[in-house]
């Protein structure tokens, strides 16, 4: 059987081992184009291409699958019997979808239909979801709304970031997909369509997802602070009252909050308001309900830190607001 595999991000790298020691013929992997990431801009290939080029298997990074040459050169060249998709990042179109003889198969890290689209891992952590889980899927010219093969329910921890769970996920999609291609007869996968009522929405993340509201509880930040993580991240704004090394004098700084922890108690201060150091060196803020201890955070421009080396070095104080 000829596989196609197209893939991007971190997500989508297992399931690609799992296909390079199944046996299949993985005719060539797709992926997205090599971004400028980081500081520096420096243009970074995809994970995906990174290990498909660490087995010497080909690559093709198209700017757009719905391209007519592209199409073309799937269906001359590489002839795939199936096409195994997870986290590439473009939808596919119906001329691509139709080609291979056992279809399109898709790796989704939530329950379908919950959490349809780009960022299902993540929403899940932020509205604080106690379960989630990867659907094998086949697809067809929606997102993410093809009939179901095979699903896996995980728990979340309280304190897992979408992160850790992301990859927790791709562990298990990879695992599925290998009982999918271990088929004997690849024409008769089951197929369950979904209940269209149910579904839910994950879109892509923003920039402005990531801002903190004191005013909500502290488990609803806490998510935020999980859920964040690693991009866009949880932040808010601080005010340094003395010039300490490159910290402006009076003006709002944003503050990363990189690690929390639920405490439970409850907290009669306004929202945002620093309240306590404990001997952890956290700092606890208030929120709309309770106090939240903040460990970790990072300050513009700066390395991560604990909390209560940000209030010593920024001048930062018992007392002092969050956010204002």
């Amino acid at each position: 059987m000829r596989v196609m595999f197209m893939g991007t991000d971190r997500f989508a790298v297992p399931a690609l081992k799992a296909i390079i020691n199944s046996g299949v013929e993985l005719v060539c992997v797709i992926t997205q184009p090599d971004q400028p990431k980081g500081r520096g801009l420096k243009v970074t290939p995809s994970p995906v291409k990174e290990v498909a080029l660490e087995y010497r298997l080909p690559v093709y990074q198209p700017e757009r699958v719905r391209e007519k040459e592209f199409i073309a050169k799937v269906r001359e060249e590489f002839k795939p019997d199936l096409i195994i998709v997870a986290a590439f990042g473009q939808i596919l179109p119906k001329a691509l979808l139709d080609l291979p003889a056992y279809g399109c198969i898709n790796l989704h890290p939530s329950l379908l239909p919950k959490y349809r689209g780009a960022a299902p891992v993540q929403r899940a952590v932020m509205n604080g979801e106690k379960e989630t889980g990867v659907t094998v899927m086949f697809m067809d010219e929606g997102e993410d709304t093809g009939d179901i093969i095979i699903q896996e329910s995980v728990e979340i921890g309280i304190s897992e970031t979408a992160d850790l769970l992301s990859q927790r996920l791709a562990d298990l999609a990879a695992r599925m997909l290998l009982k999918v291609l271990h088929r004997e007869d690849m024409s008769a996968i089951p197929r369950h369509p979904q209940d269209h009522s149910k579904a839910s929405r994950a879109p892509k993340l923003k920039k402005e997802d990531g801002l903190i509201d004191w005013g909500k509880t502290a488990l609803e930040i806490h998510n935020l602070v999980r859920g964040t993580v690693p991009w866009p991240g949880a932040y808010t704004t601080f005010q340094a009252l003395e010039k300490l090394e490159d910290a402006p004098v009076g003006e709002n700084n944003q503050l990363k909050i990189r690690e929390s922890r639920l405490i439970g108690s409850p907290s009669k201060a306004p929202a945002g308001t620093i309240t306590d150091i404990l001997l952890d060196s956290s700092m606890v803020v208030a929120t709309g309900d309770m106090g939240l201890a903040i460990i970790t955070v990072q300050p513009a421009n700066k390395s991560r830190m604990k909390a209560k080396d940000f209030m010593n070095g920024y001048r930062i104080k018992v007392g002092d607001i969050l956010g204002r």
